[in-house]
């Protein structure tokens, strides 16, 4: 696993597929660095601010990758990108050259598409954005790359022109999106958490407001415990010392309780109290609450 900050040096071109909040973040980035760059959308008049900076509007998704030798693509998901690349003179077009696929969806997707490329004579480098469309171009934004480290390292120079890290976790063509995934879960799940917690503190009086310093406070202690957690995860020991999994299961009947005493749905905390009664009743009720990720990874 490697990461780079580099900056391009001199003039390059590349292509920019999808112009959505993010695609044309991309382009941006890439203009700012001084880079040639075409872009393309399916949807027209998304380029102007684009052109007005120099970028290249191409009339086809073929000429468009056709102008560059690394073609980064970022649609909304798997469906769009296959519907452009796949299409015949697209792939024809693209045959010797590389795509760097920053659309997300799953890693079997991933795969498919890596698997798809190869026998087209395409390069492929699957990746995923880990933060938002702001922090493109900026020391704040995070990449994270899978597939071929030859191609990663050719065309390194050109995508740390978006700026932030890029980190190349290994040959495997789905690591980056299944990286990506289990980060996208530890964020909307903990979202999920919040909203329900704003909706039962107004519930009781409390407002958003009063609540958010000590909803912060509660979302510091995190970073320890989730370094402790991974450890206590792959060793397998999931210690329950300090909190064993019966003291967990108890607090969460409360907010269960108090949710459905002032009408809340509180369906998604009565899923995680179940996980956690499903430990106990396996015997483990004086483990952490990390004996979870065993029990529901069991096949």
């Amino acid at each position: 696993m490697s990461e780079h900050t580099d900056r391009p040096a001199g003039t390059t071109a590349v292509t920019v597929l999808g112009l959505g909040p993010m695609g044309r973040a991309l382009a941006a980035a890439f203009l700012d660095a001084g880079l040639h760059t075409t872009v393309w959308n399916r949807t027209p008049g998304r380029d102007g601010q684009l052109i007005a900076r120099g970028a290249v509007p191409a009339p086809s998704p073929e000429e468009a990758v056709a102008a560059s030798p690394l073609t980064v693509v970022c649609v909304v998901n798997y469906d769009a990108s296959d519907a452009v690349l796949r299409q015949d003179a697209v792939t024809a077009a693209l045959k010797g050259r590389t795509v760097v696929n920053l659309s997300a969806d799953t890693p079997a997707r991933a795969r498919d598409t890596a698997e798809w490329a190869g026998r087209h004579g395409i390069r492929y480098l699957d990746g995923a954005i880990m933060t938002p469309t702001p922090t493109i171009g900026t020391d704040d934004a995070v990449f994270l790359h899978s597939g071929p480290a030859e191609s990663y390292e050719e065309h390194r120079p050109v995508l740390a022109a978006l700026g932030g890290s890029h980190t190349h976790l290994g040959e495997d063509p789905g690591r980056a999106a299944a990286y990506d995934i289990a980060l996208l879960d530890i964020f909307w799940t903990a979202m999920a958490g919040y909203v329900h917690a704003l909706a039962v503190a107004r519930a009781e009086g409390v407002t958003g407001a009063d609540l958010a310093p000590f909803a912060q406070g509660i979302a510091a202690i995190l970073p320890p415990l989730f370094t402790e957690f991974a450890a206590d995860s792959d060793a397998g020991t999931y210690s329950g010392e300090l909190n064993p999994i019966t003291s967990a299961v108890s607090t969460m009947g409360h907010v269960v309780h108090a949710s459905e005493a002032h009408g809340i749905d509180a369906s998604v905390m009565r899923v995680i109290e179940g996980q956690a009664r499903r430990v106990v009743a396996l015997g483990h009720g004086t483990d952490g609450y990390t004996r979870v990720a065993e029990v529901i990874g069991r096949r």
